[in-house]
């Protein structure tokens, strides 16, 4: 970087084939899906499998057939292998995903496997054999309904793997689903704390790419538009009316968010967030939250310290300015700005879902090989990991 512009631009961007976005855009979807060619569908839901009767009924009068699956909590190898089974067995050729986050990542991966064959591990990163996927995906469409993980743009779907204790990637440009229908509606009605903790997790996933070692000009000015949303609307949606423009700025921080890691890179804190979330069964975007304040400024007082000409310091100020509204904002006034945020959202530390003190080495230890921390704006020390852990107990 030189002048906080990149210098010998290179770069890629890539994405969904489709993003389909605006209120009341889930109308569409039948026949969204039913464009892709696919006759049996599985449907990927979470929890509440109701939700999806309207969708299944809208297909069910173009006359393609269903099967709904259904994913509680985070996807695990153990899920993904049984959705893969599922799907294999019904003969289905295309899958939608709707849901949070963690369905998104269900069902590209069963997507994919599906397609490709084999099991998770043969393909995994960190803990898996890591061989390429060589087909594309079964035709899939990503229904988000919170806004949080931007997963209806991105190329990677995380498993939990519970002997190991770890989430690790399932990684490939195959992996993009076909169509994102990303519509602020289905957000009408979440809980206060997921609001919260997957917009505090799409916050994270703009200010990191934005900071990262591979910041582009198409990521920027994505996240750029995205903080600017997430700063204006994420305290008023959780603390005071979840209205229609609340919905459409988190919805579309969300998706920026998605469209940036994508296509840049992350950091510190997505490098903790994958083995802490495997150690401790911990909701990513929760941890997301909790590491935000703690690695911004441990990076801000690092750069100072090894690399005082780094370019990044200016985005570090630029990232200030759009979170508080002030042009003459000071990086530190950011980093305040989230600190504050967390506390008036009652964001818990990572100490409630279960780390210790003892246990940090280990989280260190996970974190420094983790693939999130390879974009982080410079290499971090273990004395440095070890602060970030710590103050985020």
């Amino acid at each position: 970087m030189r002048g906080g512009e990149v210098s010998g631009l290179g770069f890629e961007f890539a994405t969904a084939t489709r993003i389909v976005f605006g209120a009341g855009r889930m109308a569409e979807a039948p026949e969204v899906i039913r464009a892709l060619g696919g006759r049996r569908v599985l449907i990927v839901t979470g929890s509440t499998p109701a939700r999806a009767a309207p969708l299944r009924e809208g297909l069910d009068r173009l006359g393609l057939s269903t099967i709904v699956f259904r994913v509680e909590g985070e996807p695990t190898l153990e899920v993904v292998r049984e959705g893969t089974a599922t799907a294999i067995a019904a003969g289905c050729d295309g899958v939608v995903a709707l849901g949070g986050g963690s369905v998104l990542d269900a069902g590209k991966a069963i997507a994919a496997l599906a397609a490709n064959g084999g099991d998770p591990l043969d393909y995994l990163e960190v803990i898996g054999r890591g061989r390429p996927l060589t087909h594309p995906s079964v035709p899939l469409v990503a229904i988000p309904t919170t806004a949080g993980t931007g997963s209806e743009v991105t190329r990677n779907a995380v498993l939990g793997a519970k002997e190991e204790r770890v989430k690790a990637s399932l990684r490939s440009p195959l992996m993009l689903p076909r169509v994102a229908l990303v519509d602020p509606d289905l957000l009408a009605g979440a809980p206060a704390a997921v609001l919260s903790s997957s917009g505090l997790d799409a916050l994270s996933q703009l200010i990191e790419p934005f900071v990262c070692s591979r910041a582009n000009p198409l990521t920027d000015a994505l996240a750029r538009e995205g903080i600017r949303r997430s700063a204006r609307s994420l305290r008023r949606a959780v603390l005071e009316e979840l209205g229609a423009p609340e919905r459409e700025d988190l919805a579309l921080a969300s998706l920026f968010g998605g469209l940036c890691l994508a296509n840049a890179g992350l950091g510190a804190v997505h490098g903790f967030a994958a083995p802490a979330g495997g150690m401790f069964q911990a909701p990513h975007g929760a941890v997301c939250a909790a590491l935000l304040a703690a690695t911004l400024e441990v990076n801000l007082r690092a750069v100072r310290a090894r690399a005082p000409e780094h370019p990044v310091l200016g985005r570090f100020q630029e990232v200030a300015a759009l979170l508080t509204g002030r042009t003459e904002a000071q990086a530190e006034e950011g980093i305040i700005w989230v600190r504050e945020l967390c506390q008036a959202l009652s964001v818990p530390g990572l100490g409630r879902y279960g780390l210790t003190r003892a246990e940090v080495p280990l989280l260190v230890e996970k974190a420094r090989a983790a693939s999130s921390m390879k974009a982080n704006p410079l290499v971090l020390t273990d004395e440095e990991l070890t602060e970030i852990a710590l103050r985020s107990l």
